[in-house]
């Protein structure tokens, strides 16, 4: 499997938080030869998640041997992100993945001895398989099955820090479990009541309701509330955010594949101390911080969480009000990881998600990463390829500057062109010029300060008195 790059590490001078959660979550790995659970609503055997010794399969539908060999190995490198050891991998050629076991009889009967010669306790899919093909293809292999939902799921459940950001990974993992509830035996099928039946004795008799039945509903309702406390949590967020927009502060969001490097730029960009790991998916929480152009516009920066190949549909819709601050941002910086094999493909799966949410019609500034890293003739079909992207090393800090000049090119300017005389009493509308607006002209006159000014048509409403 190919080394991941290391990622960036700021300049250690004092501990920040991002240096400090970094060192609490490697205290927190997991131990081998325990296992962790999805979530854990009532006895059932819900998928218990042993991701210690694992094994890959893959299905090749389309595409070139390249791609195949990248999808296998961006899933070696989720896997690891779990807190498992990768001890082989195994991609099969076929038109469709089966409808039975995702991989044909004779690729399962490789998969057994591959599984009993490496001594792997888990099974890791490159696809979301059906709860029949989970079930099949467990049976046969004697081992644990996870796709690739489940382990993406996983970290984001061992990543999520803020109060949102838990709730939102609690409702994609119980979407993802509703339709693959299982149990041992006849112990979900039992019923707890029921008219005549023996042996149910005085009390059972009724209208009965299997086990099945009784945790089903009960994941309904823990669905329902999260996805009140998340429409909640969503009301706050617009709060804040048609405060920002009525403040005319502009926003500028980072997105990008997961590992690209986006918290990096953002600590480039205003020292904001993120944290910063060389795995997927480190930072889920968004982290907003302000700055300010060489002009004294002030305008708002915000990381976003990273996206991957296939990213579930659960995912997509838990994190949906999240997203949508890339959705009302008024710039896109798309963090490309330059040193990849496959920044192209990177870059497809990351506007097909921002279309999902309705991004794709926001102005975007790709930025290509980690160019320390790459080697001179991908560098130079990337140019190629993207002309206009800003080319960065996050790590060394070069490239930095330029892309702090284009982003505030690209920054929206004030549409409306004035003259005002503000009184020397008034140096708060002067302030809120300068952060919100341009200043073109300058002069201190007697009775106060004579500006020309470009601003927004509300700011231009609030200053129509001081016309000059």
């Amino acid at each position: 499997m190919r080394d991941i790059y290391q990622a960036p590490v700021l300049d250690e001078v004092d501990p920040t938080t991002g240096d400090l959660e970094l060192e609490e979550r490697h205290s927190l790995r997991r131990v081998a030869g325990l296992s962790t659970e999805l979530t854990d609503v009532t006895e059932v055997e819900y998928r218990q998640l042993r991701l210690e010794r694992v094994v890959l399969v893959g299905v090749w539908t389309e595409g070139s041997v390249e791609d195949a060999d990248n999808s296998l190995t961006e899933l070696a490198a989720l896997a690891e992100t779990a807190g498992s050891q990768v001890l082989e991998g195994l991609i099969q050629r076929r038109s469709r993945p089966d409808a039975a076991t995702f991989i044909g009889r004779g690729k399962v009967d490789e998969l057994r001895d591959v599984v009993l010669s490496t001594g792997a306790d888990t099974v890791i899919c490159d696809g979301e398989l059906s709860p029949s093909q989970l079930r099949k293809l467990e049976s046969q292999v004697k081992v644990k099955v996870v796709d690739r939902t489940a382990l993406i799921l996983d970290i984001f459940a061992q990543h999520a820090k803020s109060k949102e950001g838990k709730a939102q990974v609690e409702l994609a993992q119980l979407q993802y479990l509703l339709p693959r509830l299982r149990g041992w035996g006849e112990s979900l099928s039992r019923q707890g009541g029921g008219s005549g039946g023996s042996g149910g004795g005085v009390g059972t008799r009724g209208p009965g309701e299997t086990k099945l039945e009784t945790d089903r509903r009960r994941i309904n309702t823990r669905i329902s509330r999260l996805k009140r406390e998340i429409k909640g949590m969503r009301t706050v967020r617009q709060t804040k955010r048609s405060r920002r927009q009525a403040s005319g502060v502009p926003a500028v969001a980072i997105a990008g594949y997961t590992n690209a490097g986006k918290s990096s730029i953002l600590n480039q960009l205003t020292q904001a101390g993120v944290l910063v790991e060389n795995a997927l998916f480190a930072t889920l929480d968004p982290t907003t911080r302000r700055s300010a152009a060489e002009d004294g516009r002030v305008f708002t920066l915000s990381d976003t969480v990273g996206f991957v190949r296939h990213l579930p549909h659960q995912i997509v819709e838990a994190f949906r009000s999240t997203l949508e601050e890339v959705a009302e941002a008024d710039l896109v910086v798309h963090v490309v990881d330059g040193a990849h094999p496959d920044p192209e493909g990177q870059v497809s799966a990351v506007r097909e998600v921002l279309g999902e949410v309705g991004a794709d019609r926001i102005p975007e500034l790709l930025v290509i990463n980690k160019v320390d890293a790459a080697d001179e003739e991908s560098l130079l079909r990337l140019k190629r390829t993207w002309p206009d992207a800003v080319f960065v090393s996050a790590r060394s800090g070069a490239g930095i500057a330029e892309l702090q000049t284009a982003i505030e090119a690209r920054l929206p300017r004030p549409a409306v062109d004035l003259r005002v005389l503000l009184p020397y009493d008034r140096g708060d509308l002067v302030a809120r010029i300068h952060r919100t607006g341009q200043v073109l002209n300058t002069r201190y006159m007697d009775d106060g300060t004579e500006l020309q000014v470009r601003v927004s048509e509300q700011l231009a409403g609030e200053l129509e008195s001081f016309r000059h």
